[in-house]
């Protein structure tokens, strides 16, 4: 992106790829058995809509299991928030921060009302200590997800912006064929401008393979969106 400082931009790709893989449905790093065992760790928990678990550059002492309800993870503010992914029952956030020691990497925010299981740190340490096999899986878990991001990103390099395009959108659609990502999402996940992104998803449109609504795209042509994705190279 003209003007802008490349080592900036893959920072933020970076960290808008950890955020996404780390809410993900399927990064589900505990059992019902080993809730149990860490059940005096922390304590239930509720959100109502529009209020926060955690914010972006806060201290994480904590981390949420969340057992019913809807939470968007953001990284930015204002006219720079960008929703990375869509958590709901089942999924761990705000655990790699919570056990690093660092900082939250983006902002989980309650669309509806949720109910959670909130992890505390001094609290959860100790349990972990005790019950090793449990400690593993949690860390097996993570590492895996970070090694999915890793290969995410390298996997998009030296394509075009149209097959990048396609390739995420192939990947993130859901069970109807939606991705529910804004484009500023999007360009920010891919390293590139919101306009090339633009750019990318008229042509798909105009191909008939996708068709958009307000920071919702619905695929019409897998098959079409899955060339796309292996053929164009930069």
């Amino acid at each position: 992106m003209p003007g802008v400082d490349s080592s900036i931009v893959a920072d933020k790709q970076h960290l808008a790829w950890l955020a996404r893989y780390f809410g993900r449905p399927d990064y589900l790093p505990l059992t019902p058995s080993d809730i149990s065992i860490l059940d005096q760790s922390g304590e239930v928990v509720t959100k109502f809509p529009r209020s926060h678990l955690f914010r972006e550059g806060e201290q994480a002492t904590r981390a949420f299991l969340i057992e019913k309800g809807e939470v968007s993870l953001y990284r930015g503010s204002g006219d720079d928030r960008r929703v990375v992914a869509r958590v709901g029952p089942g999924a761990v956030i705000g655990d790699i921060a919570m056990f690093s020691g660092d900082p939250y990497i983006s902002s989980a925010q309650a669309n509806t009302h949720v109910t959670a299981f909130q992890f505390e740190r001094e609290r959860l340490l100790p349990e972990l200590a005790q019950h090793p096999a449990v400690c593993l899986r949690w860390l097996v878990a993570g590492l895996r997800q970070l090694e999915h991001t890793q290969r995410r990103v390298i996997h998009l390099l030296h394509k075009t912006v149209r097959s990048r395009v396609a390739d995420l959108l192939a990947e993130e659609a859901d069970a109807d064929m939606e991705v529910r990502l804004s484009q500023a999402t999007i360009a920010t996940l891919l390293g590139t401008s919101r306009q090339s992104v633009n750019e990318a998803i008229s042509e798909l449109r105009d191909l008939g393979i996708v068709k958009t609504a307000y920071r919702r795209i619905t695929v019409m042509d897998c098959d079409g969106l899955q060339a796309i994705a292996i053929s164009d190279m930069s």
